[in-house]
């Protein structure tokens, strides 16, 4: 069993302390230290691995890796090309946003192709799996579901039947019977996480994990839940809007930034296979919008962003913003003010980014800026015009990067000119490329 006694671990972040204390010293919540029996976790997954070799980069670099299908190939795209052989996934987004229906979508896909998915389910009876898969017209032999949180029995069962997918859901759910701790405490998620883990990485088989979210949005659990799967995929999207997106947020065999759109409809979710499509879809010429060609991953999104300036309704003005960061934006209207005489200090604005994505990337700064100036003056931006550049304090518009890849992006959806950074020397044939070295270059082509 390891080290005898107890210990206190904050539930939200992992910390330990010998005694209890009220507010935890490392993630600052209050009341989160839970007594748990102390347990040394000095294996690792080397218990299970063949012993390795010692080869320059160069002969590792002659393995290639082999990949199988979810059966989305949005999907696939956005993992690097499917699934690797015990790659074990974290997935996670709000309640009810289709986390289940997807993973329930891909296990019948891959029972289909490849044979015996075993889906373990916590949270939910065999019977509500089924009425699920009912609506979606899913009735496979292959598809077996397992209603069970007892990890020894489920580690049990994946000997016995040597499924091709493993889909957990979810891991807050399932409990060892080595520790005395409850289901999702730091201990129970960590030690379900490692061994499930190590049996995959074992037995060379692909896995789902279902991870459950904080009241802010982050995984619930330890941080090191984060650092031991291989790829963690975030649900994002409205639940009363059609549209979802499954963004990947790390990935140790693909790039990360990477996106999948997906439409919920009667049938379970349809994947949706141009996002810059869907994100311009219902863009309209009109003040204070702006269309940005976006980019975290290897593929270029075209987004439309929206501002809108309207006289200040209270005495203090109004900084709203939906997808992006309201530091950035309180950062843009001072150089809008200074550099350009575009005043706002009596003015609420709002800021959003169509669609449900969020945009943290500074390449957008010249875009909302613009977006703004359009609506306080209630003149568009032409709308075969795409936007992009990082602002500085002194109102320069900077180089960023993938300055090629974007205008391509734009230029393949029909848009004829692109206002980009003066220090960014790109020529696309078929559309107009605009330099400009500051923002105050950049308003006067519009305004």
């Amino acid at each position: 069993m390891g080290k005898k006694g107890t210990i206190y671990v904050c539930q939200e972040c992992g910390y330990k302390s010998v005694k209890w204390l009220g507010r935890c010293p490392s993630c600052g919540g209050w009341n989160t230290l839970v007594e748990e029996l102390d347990v040394d976790y000095k294996r690792g997954f080397s218990l299970v691995r063949k012993a390795s070799k010692v080869l320059p980069i160069s002969a590792w670099e002659s393995e290639e890796t082999e990949r199988v299908s979810t059966g989305y190939k949005t999907l696939d795209a956005a993992l690097g090309g499917g699934l690797v052989k015990g790659q074990v996934i974290l997935i996670a987004g709000e309640p009810g946003i289709g986390k289940s229906t997807l993973l329930l979508q891909v296990s019948d896909k891959f029972a289909q192709n490849y044979g015996k998915v075993l889906y373990v389910s916590g949270e939910e009876s065999g019977t509500q799996i089924a009425l699920r898969g009912k609506r979606l017209g899913i009735n496979n032999s292959n598809l077996l579901v397992y209603p069970e949180v007892n990890l020894e029995n489920i580690l049990e069962t994946l000997d016995r039947e040597l499924p091709s997918l493993l889909v957990l859901d979810s891991v807050q759910t399932i409990f060892s019977e080595k520790l005395e701790s409850s289901a999702g405490s730091v201990s129970q998620v960590r030690e379900v996480a490692y061994r499930i883990t190590e049996w995959c990485k074992e037995k060379e088989v692909p896995a789902f994990i279902v991870g459950q979210i904080t009241k802010e949005g982050s995984i619930a659990g330890p941080k090191v839940l984060e650092h031991i799967v291989d790829t963690i995929l975030q649900f994002e999207g409205e639940r009363f809007n059609f549209y979802r997106i499954v963004k990947v947020v790390k990935n140790r065999f693909g790039s990360t930034g990477e996106i999948a759109v997906f439409k919920m409809g009667d049938r379970g979710l349809e994947e949706v296979p141009e996002p810059s499509a869907f994100f311009i879809s219902e863009k309209t010429e009109s003040p204070g919008s702006v269309v940005f060609p976006h980019t975290e991953g290897s593929k270029p999104v075209l987004l439309e962003i929206q501002s809108l300036v309207i006289p200040a309704l209270y005495t203090t003005p109004q900084r709203k913003t939906q997808g992006f960061d309201p530091n950035r934006l309180a950062l843009i209207l001072a150089v809008l003010e200074k550099e350009a005489k575009i005043f706002t200090r009596d003015a609420d604005v709002f800021v959003n980014v169509a669609g449900g994505m969020s945009v943290r990337e500074p390449a957008v700064d010249l875009a909302v800026a613009l977006a703004i100036v359009s609506s306080k003056k209630e003149k568009p931006i032409p709308s075969d015009t795409v936007i992009f550049g990082e602002l500085g304090l002194s109102g320069e518009v900077r180089a960023v990067h993938f300055g090629d890849l974007r205008i391509k992006e734009a230029k393949r959806f029909g848009f004829k000119r692109a206002v980009v950074p003066k220090s960014l020397e790109v020529e696309e044939e078929g559309i107009e490329v605009i330099p400009v070295s500051h923002i105050s270059e950049a308003i006067d082509l519009f305004f």
